[in-house]
């Protein structure tokens, strides 16, 4: 249990909920989605543009290998990580804030909804931006 302790204990709260987001994205999600999930229902979404079917599937390969590096570049809080994870959150806000656009519920629902996320998101994305300092050398 000191172990876990000491992990948990290397990086703020918001960080461990991304390694474990990364962990079960890597591992458990996106195999399932590759390789179970029917083309047909496939959905897979960058910067707030949906994509389906066959390219939804190509569109997960990216996000697997992203979700294994962050889930590696957490654990290890690796250097190389600063800023590549605070990029990826900004493209993970940019999509927040274009999805409702293109996909919501019209206006004022989208703005609304756009505006939450981009603030949340984007906060989360100048945490991840501030960290550099909790990353250490490989």
């Amino acid at each position: 249990m000191d172990w876990l302790r000491e992990q948990w204990a290397r990086r703020p709260w918001w960080m461990n909920l991304m390694l474990l987001f990364c962990a079960y994205m890597a591992v458990v999600y996106v195999p399932w989605d590759l390789f179970v999930k029917p083309a047909e229902v496939d959905e897979e979404v960058w910067f707030g543009v949906r994509f389906h079917g066959t390219a939804a599937k190509i569109a997960a390969v990216p996000h697997w290998i992203i979700y294994a590096l962050g889930t590696v570049g957490f654990f290890g809080m690796k250097r190389w990580m600063h800023p590549w994870a605070a990029v990826y959150l900004a493209q993970v806000t940019i999509a927040f804030i274009v999805f409702p656009w293109l996909y919501g519920p019209g206006m004022p629902g989208s703005l609304i909804a756009s505006i939450a996320s981009g603030l949340v998101w984007g906060g989360i994305t100048y945490a991840m931006w501030q960290a550099r300092a909790r990353f250490s050398e490989d």
